[in-house]
């Protein structure tokens, strides 16, 4: 047999390998599809500690091309702006995804802020301790014109908070070599204040006040849960 016909013999027997290994290591039961059904409007309680919400005030507005972009991402968003007895506003911004593979991710803040004109500056991880652990939260501050806006978010991958980023990617393969599409959820907090340290700590106050109000299940959907 000529060496050229072996060579073309391997190679088509490595293709075939290769096609086979990965249908089989694609993704295909949705977690989403094994849990009781979100319903952000009401997850998310209209009161809860000191805060109420403000109809007057709604958070930002995307436009309709990256509103397109986020319908094939999210299944459900829900925004909302919450204000207390000191008259603080918090807006707050929830989006739920039944996939969130590898080619369908979550849409990242920083992304959707510089998309709608705004400068991003100041983008750091860090953790926020809660009454149920260590929450993997990402920081940022988004300016536009005199308009100064702090920002705090988190994201879920499947049963866990994750960074976005590299900690994102790897809850995504960890679940995909299990043959399971995570679902995710993206929870942004923010508020216009010049003085970001005070509205980084208010910021804090509202997930504490917002994670006591929520039942525990709901609470797991939300921040996902911790090791103990």
């Amino acid at each position: 047999m000529k060496k050229s016909l072996i060579v073309n013999i391997l190679m088509g027997v490595l293709m075939i390998s290769s096609g086979a290994l990965t249908l089989a290591l694609t993704p295909t039961q949705k977690i989403a599809d094994q849990q009781e059904r979100i319903n952000l409007e009401t997850m998310i309680p209209d009161r809860f500690g000191e805060w109420k919400i403000d109809k007057t005030i709604v958070p930002l507005q995307v436009d309709a091309e990256t509103q397109a972009k986020l319908d094939k991402i999210y299944n459900q968003t829900l925004a909302r702006t919450y204000v207390n007895s000191q008259g603080e506003r918090i807006m707050l911004s929830v989006a739920y995804g039944g996939d969130q593979s590898d080619s369908l991710s979550i849409h990242k803040p920083e992304v959707c802020y510089y998309a709608q004109g705004f400068e991003i500056k100041k983008i750091f991880p860090g953790e926020l301790l809660t009454q149920y652990g260590k929450l993997p939260i990402k920081r940022l501050l988004a300016i536009k014109g005199n308009r100064n806006e702090p920002i705090t978010y988190w994201v879920t991958v499947g049963s866990k908070a994750v960074l976005p980023g590299f900690d994102q990617k790897l809850q995504q393969l960890r679940y995909g070599l299990t043959g399971s599409i995570p679902d995710g959820i993206l929870v942004r907090i923010s508020s216009i204040d010049n003085n970001n340290d005070v509205a980084y700590q208010l910021q804090a106050i509202f997930i504490q006040d917002l994670l006591l109000a929520v039942n525990v299940n709901e609470r797991a959907r939300l921040i996902g849960t911790f090791q103990t």
